[in-house]
């Protein structure tokens, strides 16, 4: 027996989506998938949109990870500000980053109207201040923004900021018209029936036991094996079971979301008029948006030993009336929460393991866009064109200190610091 995806608002407004057979026997392809998240599930579409034999094997249910359980917020560019990630790897690179973490947004964008996704994917973003250095801060984001052409943004203080987002917490606003929000479990299983119907084989509760390496790699499974040309791992969160040496890169952290009754479309456009995604500027935020039912959907509050909260419906509830007095008292419908991977520098981390085995991990919260750029990426590896993969695979990154059961009270310790400087 193995688990389904936990309970949710993402569950039950689930698009339908067919039950995928257990790997049985022994098979060969010439790509071997592992993981069905996003990044997988988009690997295995655009593999066989190129006529590769391609093989998926999802340990639990397609979206079972971080895919299916995230805030939806498809968010342009990554963790760190273009300036910092310029001192990291150089102008050159840099400026190709930002333009591919554009190509992203693009590429989701044409993906869900070319399959005809049905994910509810909605434009706008912001990011939201409660404090003067904050404000300060998305000053100089904007700026940023502008200094790479990345235009059309736009600072909101005062009344304008409380018409479009109704919370007397918040001190300033920049806006993003590029990035948006979406159904992420639905938005999985629609990449997934797109690239079975593009001859891609997608096999659930069918978990990587093993992956031997060499010209051949074998992946062996409870029910079977498939030997293949190349290995693309899509394990994000739960890769450390297969893999120390990339795992070390990351460590997974819980994050937990609810979701309200259904408020109605008149009472929630008065909260958020342009219904955009929102994430605060805190270092453990608080992000939220509306689904298209509706509901607000709260989250935030992270676990760095991946323990649940208890009782995350009353936590991230008192939390929510913090910033909505407005929607004190109303009913949570659903709560549940998951694991996303994070890295040191805040980074997505793109790799090859060996010579014929590729990564793609780490998107500390920028997942939702990015993962399809990844998948598309490793895809071209495999199709012998690994520029556009490698500017990924320069980025520095360190391994997290101490072994498994050592770091997570090294990192508890570090983010009680962040924390601290979130009070002042």
């Amino acid at each position: 027996m193995f688990e389904s995806r936990p309970q949710s608002y993402y569950t039950a407004s689930a698009n339908s989506s067919p039950a995928y057979p257990k790997l049985a026997g022994d098979h060969h392809c010439d790509v071997c998938v592992v993981g069905g998240g996003m990044t997988g599930t988009s690997a295995a579409l655009e593999l066989a949109e190129r006529g590769f034999k391609v093989m998926l094997i999802e340990g639990r249910q397609i979206g079972w990870g971080a895919s299916g359980r995230s805030g939806g917020q498809a968010i342009i560019g990554y963790n760190r500000e273009p300036s910092e990630i310029r001192e990291l790897v150089g102008a050159l690179d840099a400026a190709k980053l930002w333009q591919l973490g554009q190509e992203a947004m693009g590429l989701l964008r044409g993906r869900v109207k070319q399959h005809n996704i049905q994910c509810d994917l909605t434009d706008g973003y912001y990011h939201v201040a409660m404090k003067d250095r904050q404000d300060r801060e998305l000053s100089e984001m904007l700026a940023e923004y502008e200094a790479v052409g990345y235009l059309g943004c736009s600072l909101h203080r005062g009344d304008d900021l409380r018409r479009r987002i109704a919370s007397p917490r918040y001190t300033s606003a920049l806006h993003d018209p590029h990035s948006g929000h979406l159904h992420p479990l639905n938005y999985t299983l629609g990449l997934s029936g797109a690239a079975v119907a593009a001859g891609a084989h997608v096999h659930e509760n069918s978990p990587a036991l093993s992956i031997q390496s060499g010209a051949k790699p074998k992946i062996l499974t409870p029910g079977g094996s498939i030997t293949c040309d190349h290995v693309i791992l899509c394990a994000n969160a739960y890769v450390e079971d297969l893999s120390v040496a990339i795992g070390d890169t990351i460590m997974p952290v819980g994050t937990y979301i609810i979701a309200t009754e259904r408020l109605g479309e008149d009472r929630a456009r008065r909260i958020i008029s342009d219904n955009a995604a929102v994430a605060d500027m805190n270092f453990v935020l608080n992000y939220f948006r509306f689904s298209a039912d509706h509901r607000m959907l709260f989250g935030g509050r992270v676990s760095y030993s991946t323990i649940a909260p208890i009782n995350i419906r009353h936590a991230m509830g008192r939390t929510m009336g913090k910033y909505f007095p407005q929607l004190a008292g109303c009913a949570i419908d659903y709560a549940w929460g998951g694991n996303v991977a994070i890295t040191v520098n805040r980074l997505p981390h793109f790799g090859r393991a060996t010579n014929n085995i590729y990564f793609a991990h780490g998107f500390s919260g920028h997942g939702v866009a990015l993962t399809g750029l990844a998948g598309k990426l490793m895809a071209e590896v495999v199709a012998s064109t690994s520029e556009r993969f490698d500017v990924f695979a320069r980025i520095p990154h360190r391994k997290f200190p101490g072994s498994k059961l050592l770091r997570t009270p090294a990192l508890v310790l570090a983010m009680a610091y962040y924390r601290l400087l979130d009070l002042l």
